[in-house]
């Protein structure tokens, strides 16, 4: 699915369907065989309906992600935020960059001098380090390394 910078040129039009299904979905899928019809029967939509929406979602870029986020750190590996300070006239190039490591897991603008945030995930801090100073190498800028000190869970729901 696609990650990075995201900024709207125009706002999403939703129905109240589309919120629903939103709103609904930002939750654990089921443990289930066809986890979508059991979501697709609590919303009362037939299971290809609620696939199709989820498409025209992402393909419209109303969701910008659907997928699973998986803690590296409970599976043996390692996560790492970093930042940059991207003048504007790279900053899509270098997030292009960015996005092409395969540990990197999400990448976000910010207003700040460090303007690109991102996290990276691996099985190992060797592999982190690996991609970082790929980072580095091509876009030519140092990125900046926070490691986890500490672990807070704070569960974002946006409603729709």
């Amino acid at each position: 699915m696609p990650h990075g910078p995201y900024e709207p040129s125009t706002p999403a039009i939703l129905d109240e369907t589309d919120r629903r299904i939103i709103n609904a979905l930002q939750g654990g899928l089921p443990i289930a065989e066809q986890p979508f019809r059991v979501y697709a029967e609590s919303l009362d939509l037939p299971e290809g309906r609620l696939l199709e929406r989820l498409r025209r979602l992402l393909a419209e870029r109303v969701l910008t992600r659907f997928g699973p986020l998986y803690n590296a750190d409970r599976m043996g590996g390692v996560n790492v935020l970093a930042a940059m300070a991207v003048a504007e006239d790279d900053y899509e190039q270098v997030a292009a960059t960015v996005n092409a490591q395969p540990e990197i897991a999400h990448n976000y603008r910010r207003e700040h001098h460090l303007n690109m945030w991102f996290v990276a995930a691996a099985d190992s801090p060797e592999a982190v380090e690996a991609a970082f100073r790929r980072i580095e190498a091509a876009a030519g800028l140092p990125v900046y390394r926070f490691p986890k000190e500490r672990e807070y869970y704070v569960e974002l729901r946006l409603t729709a």
